[in-house]
């Protein structure tokens, strides 16, 4: 059984096993502290009967007007406890804080190459927004995926019309 519930700060001692992925960011301290600080309502993770970190979730509220939304950071569930739900359950939660915060959609960014991550995204009925070029950087640069998932405050869904041509991170800016 998996239970919920909010991110705490000694939780950051236990994330290495999740973040051991190739598809993870690993982020320093201070982001995370920020994050928690910031955006507590929005920061969970799941943990398993023996208490054993299973997954988490960062994201946070941003934007102004019909831009404003709910963004996930990162979701990670560790490889172990995939495949059984942790995800979606974990994705839920953000998506409720959104909708409590009167938010239009949520947003997240996701690798091109991630295509189980893509599959999964858009079973939970995001759709691709558009393509953000050279996003991730590293060994090589990957692009990115910008998903989205209309809340009930965009009754005409326009938070999902899609742009046709691809970006750069820079053109994010004012985003």
């Amino acid at each position: 059984m998996t239970s919920i519930r909010q991110f705490k700060l000694t939780d950051l001692l236990r994330i290495n096993n999740v973040n051991l992925d190739i598809f993870t960011e690993n982020y320093g301290l201070s982001f995370y502290l920020h994050y928690l600080a910031r955006w507590p309502e929005c920061f969970f993770v799941a943990v398993n009967p023996a208490q054993r970190l299973m997954g988490y979730i960062m994201g946070k509220i941003e934007g102004k007007q019909e831009n404003y939304h709910g963004h996930v950071t990162a979701l990670s569930v560790a490889p172990e406890f995939r495949r059984i739900g942790v995800s979606s359950q974990l994705m839920t939660l953000l998506e409720n804080v959104s909708e409590q915060r009167k938010t239009y959609f949520v947003d997240l960014f996701v690798r091109v190459s991630n295509k189980r991550a893509v599959d999964m995204y858009h079973k939970l009925n995001y759709v691709v927004y558009r393509r953000i070029i050279g996003y991730y950087s590293g060994e090589r640069d990957e692009d990115a995926f910008d998903m989205r998932k209309a809340l009930s405050r965009d009754v005409e869904k326009k938070s999902l019309i899609p742009i046709p041509h691809p970006v750069r991170p820079e053109d994010l800016v004012d985003d």
